[in-house]
């Protein structure tokens, strides 16, 4: 399995201070996902599933001798992700978040300005998210026998809890697919990329590998995005990730009746949990997938529990 990762890429949107910081603790980047800045607060971050203050000397776990974020290193930030022209990102600031060079996305909070009732921008940015963003190609090699049936996928709803790594699952499915592997023919896939996680495209390029034959719509809501696919692109597949709308549904169907196939991701603990949504219900009474994949946490990034077929049928146990 192949990991790839860009750690010089992430030290150079980090202030001086936390450069220095991070650089003197050594990190495995590979383990590093998440860093939170908050004005006024301590760094934390988050390395090998846990939660980490960042000291001058390194990790610790005392709040007291962590580095405090300032407004000044909120500002160095920004002006280091946004290449000092804040404005030119405004319809990602809209969004609540900027996608950079090596697919890394940095989630900004602060207050919300209106315009008719809908978000026009963030101003007084005082909290950053900054999720580090993994490739493990290959993650997917041993799932995609339970959801390929005679050279086709089978439409296919992985369920996870937060954090548990759909996004990197689904996003290596989508490679494979592409791609093709061994007998497998590689196949048009069609990604409806709605927070820049999957392919994670900076300035139109992806800079995550989805294959060779696939087609992305950046920044795209996810249910015009099925429609417009499907009109545009002729996709044998379409990948979405996190679905829970209304909309989202109505999409799914219209995607299932053209003929394509589907692959989407969900938050959730099990089949059960979808049932008991009131928006997701309709998917489980009626069948509409073919294969369940339930993610659980886990020494790694993510964890393949078990995969159900439309019946409820166990075919795949991880014990």
């Amino acid at each position: 399995m192949e990991i790839t990762m860009g750690g010089d890429r992430i030290l150079s949107i980090l202030p001086k201070k936390i450069r220095r910081a991070l650089m003197k603790a050594g990190p495995d980047y590979d383990k590093l996902t998440e860093l939170r800045l908050r004005i006024n607060e301590p760094l934390i971050l988050k390395y090998s599933s846990r939660e980490h203050f960042l000291t001058e000397e390194g990790f610790g776990n005392d709040k007291k001798s962590a580095l405090f974020i300032t407004a000044e290193d909120i500002r160095e930030t920004i002006d280091y992700i946004s290449n000092y022209s804040l404005y030119a990102y405004e319809d990602e600031v809209r969004q609540g978040f900027i996608t950079v060079q090596g697919g890394h996305r940095i989630g900004l909070a602060g207050q919300v300005v209106l315009e008719n009732g809908r978000v026009r921008n963030v101003k007084y940015i005082s909290f950053l998210n900054i999720r580090l963003s993994h490739e493990r190609k290959g993650c997917a090699a041993g799932v995609i026998p339970y959801i390929v049936e005679n050279g086709r996928l089978l439409h296919t709803l992985i369920i996870s809890p937060p954090g548990c790594g759909k996004t990197t699952l689904l996003r290596d499915i989508v490679r494979i697919l592409s791609d093709g592997a061994g007998d497998l023919e590689g196949m048009t896939v069609g990604v409806v990329d709605e927070r820049s996680e999957i392919a994670a495209c900076y300035m139109g390029t992806p800079q995550n590998d989805v294959g060779i034959r696939t087609d992305i719509l950046d920044c795209c809501p996810k249910a015009e995005g099925m429609l417009m696919l499907i009109r545009s692109m002729s996709p044998a597949v379409i990948a979405v990730d996190e679905i829970g709308s209304h909309e989202d549904i109505d999409a799914i169907s219209y995607v299932i009746n053209c003929g394509c196939s589907m692959i989407a991701t969900v938050h959730g603990d099990s089949i059960d949990d979808i049932r008991n949504k009131p928006v997701l219900r309709k998917l489980v009474e009626e069948r509409v997938f073919d294969r369940y994949i339930i993610l659980g946490s886990g020494k790694h990034v993510f964890r393949v529990v078990r995969i159900f077929d439309s019946m409820g049928n166990e075919i795949f146990s991880a014990g």
